[in-house]
């Protein structure tokens, strides 16, 4: 259910992997997305049972309408009634609300100042990335009181650049914006490493405390991946502070 989780100073980050929930192929079985044709009644006990799994409150989650863009919301409470915004980062200073963000190949981001204690979330896939989605969500930190030096970046599990293939015009665009990006896959076409990008563009902004996940969500089938199954579930990363 959790396939990796961390505790540094008071910040928590945690990522799912597919199994532990109640879902039915082809979602099976922890898919934590409510928007891809999964039963809304699974979902909503997928994230309960994951929800209890971190010792976080369910109804204290705050989601996003992630849309692959770069926008960011600061947010203080989970959106109850309220229409869940189109965005691809959340940032939070208050304590004990997790920020979660859905993911099936692109990168997952947490980041934390557990001096400043601020936390954040983003969803960077190719186009989020490009956007720049990533330093949005450490601009939306710093002003509210995060360093970057201070910043915890965890990535979690993605497609790797050696399974996302893309035409060479594609990749070409990618990496004039992000060289670190430019990739091939195993079988020497061309490719985008997505992962390396968000990294290249946290160290530029001086976040030197970054970990990435070694599981490449194409090869493992522990992990949803749509470029693998089309139809398939969605993994989501935690991050929250005590």
């Amino acid at each position: 259910m959790i396939g990796q989780r961390g505790h540094v100073s008071g910040a928590h980050f945690a990522f799912t992997d597919r199994w532990g929930g109640v879902s039915a192929a082809p979602y099976a079985e922890l898919n934590l997305g409510g928007a891809v044709g999964d039963d809304p009644g699974a979902v909503r006990t997928n994230r309960e049972l994951t929800a209890k799994a971190l010792g976080v409150d369910p109804a204290g989650v705050v989601w996003m309408n992630q849309v692959h863009g770069a926008a960011v919301a600061v947010v203080d409470e989970p959106w109850g009634e309220r229409p869940v915004p189109e965005v691809d980062a959340l940032v939070t200073t208050r304590r004990g609300l997790a920020l979660a963000v859905l993911t099936a190949d692109c990168v997952p981001v947490l980041l934390a100042d557990p001096v400043a204690g601020v936390v954040a979330a983003a969803h960077a896939g190719r186009p989020g990335m490009l956007a720049g989605v990533v330093p949005a969500a450490v601009r939306a930190m710093t002003e509210l009181g995060a360093e970057p030096g201070r910043i915890v970046a965890r990535t979690g599990p993605a497609v790797c650049g050696r399974c996302y293939e893309v035409p060479e015009a594609m990749r070409a665009e990618v990496a004039a914006a992000e060289p670190a990006a430019h990739a091939e896959t195993s079988w020497g076409t061309p490719a985008v490493d997505v992962s390396a990008g968000v990294h290249a563009q946290l160290d530029r902004l001086g976040v030197r405390d970054r970990e990435q996940s070694p599981v490449c969500t194409r090869e493992s089938d522990d992990h949803f991946s749509y470029r693998r199954d089309r139809s398939t579930g969605r993994l989501a990363g935690y991050v929250w502070l005590d």
